[in-house]
């Protein structure tokens, strides 16, 4: 029986190329984000290239209660789920006081409540079932503060911490818990948040390369990992030496529009 996955923000970008590379690799997929057009277009790719089984649930994962939907509709189909990809999330650029208090709310639902959410259900479920594996997209912002993404990038730094938290609590179930920190990635991040002229996506890596990056931590079982050497480089032996004013400096350059 093929291995089950269950990818958020399935529809493009890196959650996309996560669905290729695991049907690729033998697996049954679910795969849900807020485009139903895009997501089917994806499972008939798949189906047909691949010869695995694709359910499709559109949802909005800002919204509450969807994680419990999810949830019924895997349970009612008779899934039960091996990989856990918590991969949907956003960012939006700009000073905090100037931008709406809206956005931030749907962006925290999004980034943390329903991540946290789908890791107790489907963790759950296979501390149960024997042992799964579950990967959380975080990012290189999660090292540091971000002024211009002061919510996104502390979104992130939840998803990292948890992360590691949760690999602790569950590698004695075998349950794997893995974190993925990649820099700046090329997919529409950059237009859905406003992010045109940021300098930091000037040497953006290809989503394929960053979800494989990905994939392959998840089946060693890696704690975090990190699409280049230099992140991982900056984040154990840079960013902790540094006094804290100088890396808000930095971030805030890095974040700063050039055109």
């Amino acid at each position: 029986m093929n291995k089950r996955t269950l990818i958020t923000g399935a529809s493009g970008g890196i959650g996309a190329e996560f669905a290729k590379i695991f049907a690729k690799n033998g697996n049954d997929l679910v795969l849900t984000s807020r485009s139903e057009d895009k997501l089917n277009a994806l499972k008939n790719e798949l189906e047909n290239e691949f010869g695995v089984k694709v359910l499709v649930i559109a949802s909005d994962l800002s919204k509450p209660n969807v994680t419990a939907e999810i949830f019924k509709i895997t349970q009612e189909n008779g899934i039960f789920i091996d990989n856990l990809v918590n991969n949907a999330g956003f960012g939006w650029h700009g000073e905090f006081c100037s931008q709406n208090l809206s956005k931030f709310n749907e962006m925290i639902n999004l980034n943390i409540t329903a991540l946290t959410e789908l890791c107790h259900i489907y963790a759950n479920e296979m501390i149960k079932n024997g042992g799964g594996k579950i990967l959380n997209v975080s990012s290189m912002a999660s090292f540091m503060p971000g002024p211009l993404q002061a919510v996104y990038y502390a979104t992130k730094a939840y998803v990292t911490s948890f992360s590691q938290a949760l690999f602790e609590e569950l590698r004695d179930k075998n349950v794997s818990v893995c974190v993925l920190c990649p820099g700046a990635v090329k997919t529409d991040f950059v237009k859905n948040g406003d992010l045109a002229g940021v300098k930091a996506w000037d040497l953006a890596k290809d989503a394929y390369s960053v979800a494989l990056c990905g994939y392959k931590a998840m089946q060693k079982g890696d704690l975090i990992a990190f699409n280049q050497g230099e992140l991982k480089f900056a984040s154990d032996f840079i960013l902790p030496f540094l006094p804290r004013k100088t890396i808000l400096k930095i971030s805030r350059k890095t974040m700063e529009k050039t055109k």
